[in-house]
């Protein structure tokens, strides 16, 4: 039995999309998209230019969180995530969905990272938007179960960057290059109806 019903991307259809999002999609004008890739131990952040139909890398890197506290690492994601959006006035944050884990503490935590990070955010004005794993892989690497390498490399491609970024920060780059092309995919829908 096959696990989709069909593995073509002419069987896409917007309606039936599995991202989920915190608002509606603005369908164009030009923005800067902060992905974020959150975790409890490092958080991944990319930052895209987009203009037109055209992508431009900002910056991208990861906040490592050191410590056994989880309050005390949680502040500092919070205060880091800040200072980025701070620093670079995101008018939109895209964010991973949290995905079910087999360790229930570690899904708890992540969420928790997760909800201080899309906080720290969005504090400032910027709207927040989520997106699915599978989903996130499928806008970079054209499949939704690549492994991390093939993202990554992926990433370096589209963006243009010297070398493939670390794990997270590529993550990061990749979730706000999916939030780029569901955007593009709103205006192209908008024009259309």
């Amino acid at each position: 039995m096959p696990r989709y019903s069909s593995a073509a991307w002419r069987a896409y259809r917007p309606d039936t999309q599995t991202a989920e999002r915190v608002a509606a999609v603005p369908p164009s004008g030009d923005c800067l998209i902060l992905g974020l890739d959150p975790g409890s131990r490092r958080t991944g952040f990319g930052l895209l230019q987009v203009r037109g139909g055209a992508l431009a890398h900002v910056a991208h890197g990861c906040i490592d969180v050191r410590g056994e506290d989880l309050a005390a690492r949680l502040r500092y994601i919070y205060a880091e995530v800040d200072a980025l959006v701070a620093t670079h006035q995101p008018t939109e944050v895209a964010i991973e969905r949290v995905f079910l884990h087999k360790n229930a503490d570690s899904a708890l935590k992540l969420g928790q990272a997760r909800g201080v990070a899309l906080c720290a955010a969005s504090v400032r004005g910027a709207s927040a938007y989520e997106y699915a794993p599978r989903a996130i892989k499928q806008a970079v690497t054209g499949y939704g179960g690549a492994e991390k390498g093939q993202v990554g490399h992926m990433i370096a491609l589209l963006l243009q960057l010297e070398s493939v970024p670390q794990p997270d920060a590529a993550d990061a780059l990749a979730i706000a290059v999916c939030h780029a092309q569901s955007r593009r995919l709103a205006a192209v829908l908008e024009r259309g109806a």
